[in-house]
């Protein structure tokens, strides 16, 4: 079974000015193809997806996207997205109400973000190629937003003495009980900066001896290492995978990776990370600069001790799991 994991998806502003003129399928560029392999593609959906709602006083950033675009993630091939980050409320809980249905409708599952404290951290679950693999998503952003009485989301502050860690714990272990495959969603930490901070490595790894199969981090616009931890992968920042921002010239939010995770069944088997660029509003196979990003990621790894090889043929990082120490 083949599953790919991307980092944040923003469909709003100019993505969505430019999804007026042009089919469903714009945003995912020649890596649609790509996408097509895998059977199921997760994607942390940064914006909400909606016609009304008012923009979130206090906030810089408000990004929206037009319902219809919920055939640009269905073109995608993806099946499920957490909503437990720093947008999904930028315009308030009616928008966000008015986004559930036209996911659920889609057939697009959802974890992270819910109409109450229960609703936020439901896990989401479906059955792919005969295994369940399951979703559980949060975020240490936006702690105004925690959902409570009313909607908001997962939160959890990444400090260990939090009882919400604890919690977030024990649902991971609840749900693990339920599926075989079992991927952890992070919205954690800063937008900038390339290291692994060491409270994320010390949850990263908490979450794995719970039961994760695959800890999936981002909110940072650029990507951070993979760790590997009893055999497991633990992506720090999976970074930008489409989107309409500036690109910073030394950190490139506009690099990341399609993280093609290979299993068998419940257990994973390797991980390879295909090169991507954004380019007009469209996430595109990184071509001649793949190598180049690629480099950059395997010395991101190796501070947190992991090894990789680059496929030449394949266009791809390789990082092998079952043979991990």
């Amino acid at each position: 079974m083949l599953i790919a994991l991307l980092g944040d998806v923003m469909l709003g502003r100019l993505v969505n000015e430019r999804l007026r003129r042009v089919g469903a399928e714009y945003p995912w560029g020649d890596t649609a193809s790509l996408l097509r392999r895998a059977d199921l593609t997760v994607a942390n959906l940064e914006c909400v997806l909606a016609a009304g709602g008012e923009p979130e006083a206090g906030k810089v950033f408000h990004f929206r996207s037009d319902p219809k675009n919920v055939a640009s993630l269905r073109s995608a091939g993806i099946g499920m997205v957490s909503l437990a980050n720093n947008h999904v409320l930028d315009y308030g809980a009616s928008a966000f109400r008015e986004m559930l249905p036209v996911l659920d409708s889609a057939g697009i599952l959802h974890a992270g973000a819910g109409l109450n404290r229960d609703g936020a951290r439901l896990p989401a679950v479906r059955r792919v190629s005969g295994t369940a693999v399951g979703l559980v998503a949060f975020t240490d952003n936006q702690p105004d937003w925690e959902a409570d009485r009313g909607p908001g989301v997962f939160y959890v502050p990444v400090v260990e003495s939090d009882r919400r860690v604890a919690e977030l714990l024990a649902l991971v272990r609840r749900t693990k009980a339920r599926v075989q495959l079992l991927i952890v969603s992070a919205h954690w930490g800063p937008n900038w900066g390339t290291g692994a901070p060491s409270e994320h490595r010390e949850l990263g790894r908490a979450l794995i001896e719970a039961g994760a199969d695959v800890v999936y981090g981002h909110s940072p616009h650029i990507v951070r290492g993979v760790e590997l931890f009893r055999n497991r992968p633990i992506i720090y920042g999976a970074g930008d995978f489409v989107d309409d921002y500036a690109v910073d010239p030394l950190e490139r939010n506009d690099q990341s990776f399609i993280f093609m995770l290979d299993t068998d069944g419940g257990t994973p088997r390797s991980l390879r990370l295909h090169p991507t660029l954004i380019t007009d509003f469209q996430a595109r196979l990184a071509g001649g600069s793949s190598r180049q990003i690629a480099e950059r990621m395997q010395r991101l790894s190796r501070h947190l001790g992991t090894a990789s090889s680059w496929d030449a043929a394949g266009g791809f990082l390789e990082i092998p799991l079952a043979a991990a120490g």
